[in-house]
C-alpha cells in the first residue's frame, strides 16, 4: 500500500473528474490561462494539465510541476525529461568502466 497511495489518488481523482464532466460539462478548459480538471493552455493548472507552464497531478510541458510529470524542466515525483535520459547514459557509462576494472 505504501507504493501505490499516489496511483490510487490519482485514480480516485480521474473518476471524480470524469463524474463531474458528465454532470457539469464544466471540467474542461482551453486557453492561455486555463484552470480546470482538464487544463490546456499556454499556463495550464488542474488534475491533466498541458501547456508550456503547467501544474497538476498530471502535467506535461516544458515547465511542469506535478506528482507525474513529462517536461524538459519539471518538478516531479515521477518525472521524465531530457535530464533523466542525460543521467542514463552517464550511469550506463560508469557501469562500463567499472565491468573492466
Amino acid at each position: 500500500m505504501k507504493k501505490h497511495w499516489i496511483v490510487i489518488i490519482a485514480l480516485i481523482l480521474f473518476i471524480a473528474g470524469l463524474i463531474l464532466n458528465y454532470y457539469t460539462g464544466n471540467a474542461f478548459d482551453s486557453g492561455h490561462y486555463a484552470k480546470a480538471y482538464f487544463a490546456s493552455g499556454q499556463y495550464a493548472i488542474g488534475v491533466f494539465a498541458a501547456g508550456t507552464f503547467s501544474i497538476g497531478i498530471f502535467s506535461a510541458g516544458i515547465f511542469s510541476i506535478g506528482v507525474f510529470g513529462i517536461g524538459i524542466f519539471n518538478i516531479a515525483v515521477y518525472g521524465i525529461g531530457l535530464f533523466l535520459l542525460g543521467y542514463r547514459k552517464k550511469y550506463l557509462k560508469l557501469n562500463r568502466e567499472a565491468e573492466v576494472s
